[in-house]
């Protein structure tokens, strides 16, 4: 009898740890990583692994998207331009060494650090100095007050990195430490990068044990993988397939609405476009319920530059937009000085191609000659960051969720040659947005963005044209994923067959 109960343990042993090495989770990525360093990095593909990895002093909560506390427990505000944050205690990185006020001090002026080149350097731009007041305990003093300074310090690009391994690895890219319940294992360049659990991690351990991420270029490829049970989770799922996958009782399809803003923006290098009446004769001629149907349900239809779900929105701002009026936009038209065919530049990649001959039509039947422009995601990002552009498509995850993030770099003039990719320059809203930002009362931050807002949809700085829908299709058997309205998803919580 005993023999029989020693052979029961040791078969529950065995289908025991077979279950702990099944516990792996697979996501479909359109893309690999750029790299694995959130100071070098700024795109959606290498922020998946890189917010399992590594973690921020501030974090957004998934139920409220209110800013709570993370690798800080607490801060302080003793005056406008001085921020005390008190650190967690016990924290290591994944090398083992401690997570302490120095690995802040040291990450966020490597950030600052032109010579690094960080392409999110501008969410610390107002910081001064820092200072080191203990282990856990750090000093942040800016130049004049910074009222997005928390939502900043959530984003993913203002993450903790350990400092001996940057000066063990250099640049990270590759060989990524942070402080977060995942570690990298291996990086095959094209094709999967497979993280593990951190053994080390100071919170709750995550239950799934190791996470791949898979790069799967083909969208309804990785609906076919999803379908199948091949892969556990994917976040790019055609609008077409969308009802498809909500039909299947294996998967659940969650959606919430979301930050992101896509646009028809100007090119103000141009001379055309610093006419106004083209530019409303442009936005007369858009019928943005149409491209939102299309893309239906991962579109909401939205004039206002800054969206619902982005702390600066004010109810009642979309009375500032240009209305749909093709009729009005043909006699705008045809009352523009040095109107000629205008080239419309379209990014290949994602739902633009089919938005971009949405608009090519709108505005050629509206008496605006229009031609498409169809360029690689690579060199599109090179050629409108140099002014190349005519008319072109664009969009802003705005994954801070707060306004001056969005309207700071990419319609000040602070950032014509870098984020402002229009080249946008008005002196009143240029005013209202910095003032924005240096005030940390959150009422009048409010009020100034709602009128930076309302100021620049009456001056058609560009043409918004819909909000985008946070999305994750993930089988069903797999719980406790957590998903923000700027599309950010994670699954330190998650737990699987």
């Amino acid at each position: 009898m005993k023999r029989l109960v020693r052979i029961i343990a040791i078969v529950l042993a065995g289908a025991f740890v077979a279950s702990a090495a099944a516990a792996t989770f697979t996501y479909a990525a359109q893309a690999d990583a750029v790299g694995l360093s959130p100071v070098l990095t700024n795109d959606s593909v290498s922020s998946v692994p890189e917010r399992h990895i590594y973690e921020n002093l501030v974090a957004r909560d998934p139920a409220t998207n209110q800013l709570i506390p993370w690798l800080a427990t607490s801060w302080d505000t003793p005056d406008a331009n001085t921020w005390i944050f008190h650190l967690r205690h016990g924290v290591t990185f994944q090398d083992g060494t401690p997570f302490n006020a120095e690995a802040v001090k040291f990450t966020f002026e490597r950030i600052l650090d032109p010579k690094v080149g960080a392409p999110r350097a501008s969410l610390l731009k107002p910081i001064k100095s820092i200072d080191v007041i203990d282990d856990y305990t750090v000093k942040i003093t800016t130049s004049a007050p910074y009222g997005a300074f928390l939502a900043a310090l959530a984003h993913a690009n203002a993450a903790i990195v350990s400092p001996t391994a940057v000066a063990k690895y250099g640049d990270l890219m590759k060989n990524p430490v942070g402080t977060g319940p995942y570690m990298l294992k291996e990086w095959v360049s094209g094709d999967h990068i497979t993280l593990v659990r951190n053994p080390n991690y100071w919170g709750k351990a995550p239950a799934i044990d190791t996470f791949v991420i898979r790069v799967v270029p083909d969208v309804n490829t990785q609906v076919a993988l999803l379908e199948r049970g091949d892969v556990q989770l994917i976040d790019t799922v055609p609008p077409e397939l969308v009802s498809r996958l909500q039909q299947n009782k294996a998967i659940d399809v969650v959606m919430k609405p979301g930050t992101p803003v896509f646009y028809l923006g100007f090119n103000y290098k141009e001379p055309l476009w610093q006419d106004k009446t083209a530019r409303e004769a442009v936005a007369s001629a858009v019928d943005i319920s149409v491209i939102s149907k299309l893309l239906a349900p991962l579109a909401n239809p939205d004039c206002s530059i800054i969206g619902p779900q982005v702390f600066g929105y004010v109810e009642g701002v979309e009375s500032n937009c240009t209305p749909y009026d093709p009729a009005k936009a043909k006699q705008l038209w045809s009352q523009v000085k040095d109107a000629r065919p205008v080239t419309l530049w379209v990014p290949q990649t994602g739902n633009y191609p089919r938005v971009g001959q949405i608009l090519q039509g709108q505005l050629s039947q509206a008496g605006i000659p229009t031609t498409i422009k169809t360029v690689e995601w690579g060199a599109y990002l090179s050629a409108t960051q140099k002014y190349e552009q005519d008319l072109y498509l664009l969009g802003w995850t705005n994954s801070t969720a707060d306004g001056s993030e969005l309207v700071y770099p990419n319609l000040d003039s602070a950032n014509i040659g870098a984020s402002n990719r229009s080249a946008y320059d008005n002196p009143a809203a240029n005013q209202l947005i910095e003032a924005s930002r240096a005030t940390t009362d959150q009422q009048k931050r409010l009020d100034l963005l709602n009128q930076a807002n309302a100021l620049m949809l009456k001056d058609v700085a560009w043409v918004t044209l819909y909000d985008g829908v946070a999305l994750i299709a993930h089988r069903a058997d797999v719980s406790g994923i957590t998903l923000l309205p700027n599309n950010e998803w994670s699954i330190a919580n998650a737990t699987m067959p």
